[in-house]
């Protein structure tokens, strides 16, 4: 049985690299339970770093199975699910939309929007079974989902469909104490972001390439941290963070 004083039981999805890697040690660090999922277990190990209050469960999100014994481990192991981290993510393509591929865009699709829907309702049928019923769900969605890039339509037509699944999510759980919430951050850095920060820069919308600010990835999961330890009575919806300076909010 668990004891009264273990922290929450948080999933985070692709707790391998990056934006997971960061949230997954900071939960730790601050006495979650986190079950750590993610394609390569061997860079789960890494970021859970034999942390006693670390679960690695291998987990493909495409794959409707893996996401099902992705839950019952999380089950299994602690009994409950406090918070979904809904994060495992890809950029897929650059391609406009008259080049994109089909084979790129349902394979964008796959992870992005049908991974993220399928972790979302595990977490919500185990939410809604537990007691005390309830918990909270946060979304990676991304700033494509306001405004894209150039030559990102993959991406930003996923990233966009995040936010109705966010708000879906919120709407259905409301009688069961579920909450959900969508945090949409502009150039963390990250492995992802190597280009954006160095070299030539990222791509603007007139064409040129500009060297944009970055900031640090720890800082994204001091948000997250803070959506995932609201207390039950209080929704955050949308939490937009960014690097200082980036050009998200002027025109292109």
């Amino acid at each position: 049985m668990t004891h009264h004083h273990a922290g929450p039981v948080a999933v985070v999805t692709g707790a391998g690299s990056g934006i997971g890697r960061a949230v997954a040690r900071l939960m730790l660090a601050e006495g979650y339970r986190v079950v750590l999922a993610g394609r390569r277990e061997e860079k789960l190990l890494e970021t859970g770093a034999g942390h006693a209050l670390a679960l690695t469960v291998r987990c493909d999100i495409t794959r409707p199975d893996d996401v099902e014994r992705l839950f019952a481990a999380t089950l299994e192991r602690w009994g409950r699910v406090d918070v979904l981290f809904n994060n495992a993510g890809t950029f897929g393509p650059s391609a406009a939309v008259d080049e994109l591929s089909p084979e790129d865009w349902e394979a964008t699709a796959a992870v992005n929007i049908s991974g993220s829907l399928l972790c979302a309702g595990a977490a919500v049928r185990a939410m809604k079974a537990q007691m005390p019923q309830g918990g909270r769900i946060i979304n990676n969605g991304s700033i494509s989902a306001h405004s894209p890039r150039p030559r990102s339509v993959a991406y930003t037509v996923t990233k966009h469909a995040i936010t109705g699944l966010t708000k879906s999510i919120e709407l259905d759980g409301r009688g069961f104490g579920i909450t959900c919430g969508q945090i949409d951050i502009g150039n963390a850095a990250t492995g992802l972001m190597d280009t954006i920060g160095v070299g030539d820069g990222a791509l603007q919308a007139d064409g040129s390439r500009r060297v944009e600010p970055t900031f640090p990835v720890e800082d994204a999961a001091r948000a997250v941290l803070m959506m995932a330890g609201m207390p039950a009575a209080a929704s955050v919806g949308s939490v937009v963070i960014t690097a200082a300076g980036m050009p998200f909010i002027g025109r292109g």
